[in-house]
């Protein structure tokens, strides 16, 4: 970085953020969702647009992406494996400095999080990590804003991890640790998480259980995800088998607060990660967290391109 040239903020794990700037996103997306649902015309990302790169498909991600930044008065540029070069005929790194010399913001969905970070690395504008095999940033600040939606304060609260020790858990454990919230996590054996892969000091921010049914125990919060993500799907058999006991029933919720919500971060497999009684009945918030996807992207983006507003 040369003297005199902006500080670049990258999103690439929840903990790039501090607690203080979380707060200040969520009031944001607050704010810009009631916007939306009043019909208010807010643009404040004329004339900027959004390169995404998309190595793994998705349905929320670049609806969610592309909506928003529209709505926010941007452009998109939407590539995937087929149309770029990142990282086969072109090294990551120029891919990042010419891409970033004709975007003012990118958004990556990829495997390998090194990739991602080796992009952000050399790219002269904000880089926003969509999914890596390795953390979901954007998910979890989606479904804590829709828990204090309809909760409030997740501060001192109990979220219950039930499945896979993937990206999703370990952006969990990132955000216990800078919001002040506790996970019980309950994996099946050989799917256990890895606190040194998420990246947390705190070891008291997670606690975990053997049985699924005691990880909900007390949760205002019971949350889980596919047995097989993407780029697993030679495993799918074997999954199938291991996590047969980790479907969150009703027994599971029962277990959980009187109160507590359910959240999926979607796709769902009705009848293997969740029943259809859980993920359709009265304490499922998924569609709103879905949706909310959107909201907190838009805070995001307005964040990482124009700094605090107001």
């Amino acid at each position: 970085m040369k003297p005199g040239d902006k500080l670049i903020k990258h999103y690439l794990q929840f903990k790039d953020l501090r607690t203080e700037e979380y707060t200040y996103l969520f009031d944001r997306a607050r704010i810009i969702k009631a916007r939306f649902k009043n019909y208010e015309r807010y643009q404040p990302l004329v004339d900027r647009t959004l390169a995404m790169i998309f190595e793994k498909a998705s349905t929320r991600t670049r609806v969610s992406f592309e909506a928003g930044m529209y709505q926010m008065g941007g452009s998109v540029v939407h590539l995937t494996t087929g149309d770029s070069q990142l990282g086969r005929a072109e090294p990551v790194e120029d891919s990042a400095r010419v891409i970033s010399r004709m975007v003012d913001i990118v958004m990556i969905r990829t495997y390998e999080q090194a990739k991602l970070d080796t992009f952000a690395a050399h790219s002269r504008v904000p880089v926003i990590n969509g999914l890596t095999n390795e953390y979901h940033p954007c998910q979890i600040l989606a479904d804590i804003f829709t828990f204090i939606e309809h909760r409030g304060a997740i501060r001192g609260k109990t979220v219950a991890w039930v499945g896979d020790g993937n990206n999703m858990a370990n952006t969990w454990l990132q955000a216990a640790e800078i919001l002040g919230f506790k996970v019980h996590v309950s994996t099946p054996g050989g799917y256990e998480i890895d606190p040194a892969v998420a990246g947390i000091r705190d070891a008291g921010c997670y606690e975990v259980f053997n049985h699924p049914l005691e990880a909900c125990a007390g949760a205002h919060l019971v949350t889980t995800d596919v047995w097989t993500s993407m780029g697993y799907e030679a495993e799918n058999e074997e999954r199938r088998k291991a996590f047969v006991d980790w479907c969150v029933d009703d027994e599971m919720m029962a277990a959980a607060q009187p109160d507590a919500l359910f959240m999926h971060c979607l796709p769902a497999h009705r009848g293997e990660e969740v029943t259809a009684d859980v993920i359709d009945g009265p304490q499922s918030v998924v569609w709103d967290e879905a949706e909310n996807r959107m909201h907190v992207q838009k805070a995001l983006m307005e964040y990482l391109l124009l700094g605090r507003i107001g």
